[in-house]
């Protein structure tokens, strides 16, 4: 498999190249962000590890002009901005993974490879629980027959509520579910998001098991009073 650096150092870049090639990856290079966006379209290309500190375009510009352009390669954002709000930002613009420097190569290197793991199954194209309804391919959700937006991480979180309705979800299992992260990172994003999904489904869709981790109400009435739709941030 072919992996795309996207770093501007040199010398970071040469690290990286030279742990994963003895992996059996296959490396390209690009320091620029206009180098990354011409090989991140390329079709051999199997995940790209990006900086967002590059010398013409900042990462999330890269970032969201590649998923603007359709590209659905996996995106693992190694970054020295580890803020939890630079996190979420990376994520909802599309990134599959986010990964603060500095960073333990292992941790890095079992990233990579549940990125690049086949997935399930896919499911039904539509799933319902209680008066919540999720279009898998279109994307689309409705609760208590309203259309609702949700951001792209905001669906998987829900599509994994769905998945498991009723059923007491830990913050890592949701971690893992939505987001593809094997490790305890000691992020609040899960409790972020189910805030946000709160905020667009109605207050008592999720409810939080105190010591455990948040569950999807089966019956919940999930129509109270919505707040406008808006970004997360």
């Amino acid at each position: 498999m072919k992996l795309l650096i996207v770093e501007d150092e040199e010398r970071i870049a040469a690290f990286l190249a030279k742990g994963l090639r003895a992996h059996g990856y296959e490396i390209e290079w690009a320091s620029t962000g206009r180098d990354a966006l011409r090989l991140g379209i390329e079709p051999g290309i199997s995940l790209v590890i990006l900086d967002l500190k590059l010398p013409d375009l900042d990462g999330l510009e890269v970032l969201a002009s590649l998923r603007a352009w359709g590209a659905t390669v996996p995106v693992l954002i190694l970054s020295a901005r580890g803020r939890v709000d630079d996190r979420v930002r990376g994520l909802d613009l599309g990134a599959d993974d986010y990964l603060a420097k500095p960073f333990a190569f292992e941790e890095l290197l079992a990233r990579v490879r549940a990125r690049l793991r086949p997935g399930p199954a896919v499911p039904a194209d539509v799933v319902r629980t209680g008066d919540i309804c999720l279009d898998i391919l279109t994307r689309e959700v409705t609760a208590g027959g309203r259309k609702v937006t949700l951001s792209a991480r905001e669906f998987a979180l829900l599509r994994a509520f769905i998945a498991h309705p009723g059923q007491t979800l830990s913050r890592q299992e949701l971690l893992s579910m939505a987001w593809g992260m094997d490790f305890d990172s000691q992020t609040n994003l899960v409790d972020v998001y189910v805030g946000y999904l709160r905020r667009k489904l109605g207050e008592p869709a999720i409810e939080t098991v105190r010591g455990a981790g948040y569950r999807l109400r089966i019956a919940a009435s999930t129509a109270p009073s919505p707040q406008p739709d808006r970004a997360p941030w």
